[in-house]
């Protein structure tokens, strides 16, 4: 636990209570328990707590009360449920009320400990990163590199949900990093098994059955040997259907048939194989509007959205664009053995102007071809692609250049302003330049305040 918090305990039971309470002591934490859900609330009004564990079944008012008035007191206290009487469909039903995890009685130490401090580490996080001035600091979340109060939010409901779904679905744009963040549930669950993906775009109908569920020998013309599905290889582990929006009706009801069933046939057996396989589904699509059309199977789109997430477009974030750039950046410049540690103030002004159609796949690419192309140690407007840059007027009839640096200097601070909406300190930092050397400027180039 990186800071001092404090934690409330509520728990009918004795024997829970000074067990829970006694492996969550620490030097810097404040542990305060209480035997009944009314004195346990007392307690929250009166510490406002970073954390509250609760029993689920109570006399009085249940677990699930308890965690309705803890979010109404303060949402950002995060809440765990305890209980003996543990399934995926209640966990995932407490976890959509608002509570941060839901653990399975008796407890188990370790996984509490750890549950706990991976609740306050993200905590930690976003707070440093809102209280943080002057630059923005590296945040990075499984491999997902963000700064954004959407991405962060995101990434605290896979933190509560990846221990206990069963299937998933994934939405958003193309080019936003719905496989990163399926990775990201995957390694978040810990589960023991292989993380198997399959971009269900790229296979041809007549093959998915095959891919998912395998065949046997001589099942159909060219099976000449047995061949394991993807639903096998990542038993005990996950699946990743990426497109499932592209996957064949038939095939559709099969896959439905195994996630219900946890079974698979493989394609020319007589004999069905168990699995134990977690699945999250992907789609840039409408599916709603796709079972409208009679294209996706409304029962299958129910199994699949017990739990439904969202990856923000990169035109809705636009301060991850910085970060992410740096981290392109550093990725290219050591992939390209090149010494690269940045972008100009006035690419960077380009980039962050730039409505990114193609989201954060676009700019991975677009910052890899500036970092080929760069002369200098900084990446500056003339390594980015034209498409990205205003269009300006044509030049004068003599051949000159349309506008000097001057001239494009002071656009590039009167668009830094107005992305700022006048405040000076604001715009110094999109520009990279300190606020005197900003002022200096605007006096300079009589840009109106």
């Amino acid at each position: 636990m990186p800071e001092a918090v404090s934690i409330v305990v509520i728990d009918d039971n004795p024997g829970s209570l000074e067990l829970v309470s006694a492996a969550l002591s620490h030097a810097d934490a404040a542990v305060y328990t209480a035997s009944s859900p009314a004195e346990g609330l007392e307690l929250v009004r009166k510490h406002r707590p970073r954390l509250v564990l609760t029993d689920l079944v109570m006399p009085g008012i249940t677990g699930l009360e308890v965690l309705e008035q803890v979010v109404r007191f303060d949402p950002l206290i995060d809440v765990i449920l305890m209980t003996a009487h543990y399934t995926t469909e209640t966990a995932v039903a407490a976890i959509r009320q608002g509570a941060a995890d839901y653990l399975q009685k008796p407890v188990k130490i370790a996984l509490l400990r750890e549950r706990v401090a991976r609740l306050i580490d993200v905590a930690n996080r976003r707070k440093t990163f809102k209280s943080s001035a002057g630059e923005t600091p590296q945040l990075e979340f499984e491999g997902l590199v963000a700064a954004s109060n959407r991405m962060w939010d995101l990434f605290a409901m896979i933190e509560r949900v990846a221990p206990h779904y069963r299937s998933m679905l994934i939405h958003g744009a193309t080019g936003v990093g719905k496989d990163l963040v399926a990775g990201a549930i995957h390694r978040r669950s810990r589960v023991g098994g292989k993380f198997v993906v399959l971009n269900c775009s790229a296979v041809v109908e007549t093959l998915f059955e095959s891919e998912l569920f395998g065949h046997v020998r001589g099942a159909f013309t060219g099976a000449d040997r047995d061949k394991t599905g993807l639903f096998e290889l990542a038993n005990e582990g996950t699946l990743f259907l990426d497109e499932i929006g592209d996957m064949p009706l038939q095939t559709q009801a099969k896959l439905l048939r195994a996630l219900q069933n946890q079974e698979i046939l493989p394609v020319g057996s007589l004999t069905s194989r168990k699995v134990n396989v977690r699945v999250v589904a992907a789609t840039h699509h409408d599916l709603r509007a796709a079972i409208a059309e009679g294209k996706f199977r409304e029962d299958l789109y129910y199994r699949l959205s017990m739990v439904e997430l969202t990856v923000p477009p990169l035109k809705d974030r636009p301060e991850d664009i910085p970060l992410l750039a740096r981290h392109f950046v550093k990725k290219f410049s050591h992939e390209f053995s090149r010494k690269i540690d940045g972008l100009t103030p006035r690419a960077s002004i380009v980039l962050g102007r730039y409505a990114w159609p193609g989201n954060v796949r676009e700019l991975e690419h677009v910052i890899g071809r500036a970092c080929m192309l760069a002369d200098s140690s900084k990446i500056d407007v003339q390594d980015l692609p034209e498409h990205l840059i205003p269009h300006h007027p044509p030049g004068n009839a003599d051949g000159a250049s349309p506008t000097s640096l001057a001239d494009h200097e002071r656009s590039l601070i009167e668009e830094a302003l107005r992305a700022a909406d006048g405040n000076q300190s604001q715009a110094a930092r999109r520009l990279g330049i300190g606020r005197d050397a900003l002022r200096y400027k605007i006096k300079r180039y009589q840009i109106s305040s």
